[in-house]
């Protein structure tokens, strides 16, 4: 029982990589982590739900073929989250962040100093 993170203040890091440590759960650079790999997992399943809605050609079909082509649409998507978003993450994270009081105020504050055209 000496290994298991306490209750408070305990960090738990999983194959996500994400900080799930109270003290520093609400950072901005763990909620947008948090928010890019959302969007990832998300696009995933879009994409996997488009390919399951396709008329399958039953020559080139087969496990293996399936499996290439999840791992290859998995990479695609965690590449759209990193450098081209659809924008659900960051919404996601603006939303949470004005939740989070501490946050909030900060990012009201630099969206306040940014000039509007």
């Amino acid at each position: 029982m000496g290994d298991a993170p306490s209750a408070i203040g305990g960090s738990i890091s999983g194959q996500t990589g994400l900080d799930t440590g109270l003290a520093r759960a609400a950072t901005k650079q763990n909620l947008d982590k948090a928010a890019q790999q959302f969007e990832s997992v998300f696009t995933g399943m879009m994409l996997k739900s488009m390919r399951q809605a396709k008329l399958a050609d039953p020559l080139i079909d087969s496990k293996a073929m399936d499996t290439f082509r999840d791992m290859s649409d998995q990479k695609v998507v965690q590449n759209m989250a990193e450098h081209h978003p659809l924008g659900i993450g960051q919404a996601m994270s603006k939303f949470l962040a004005q939740s989070q009081p501490e946050m909030g105020t900060a990012a009201d504050g630099a969206a306040a100093a940014t000039p509007k055209p």
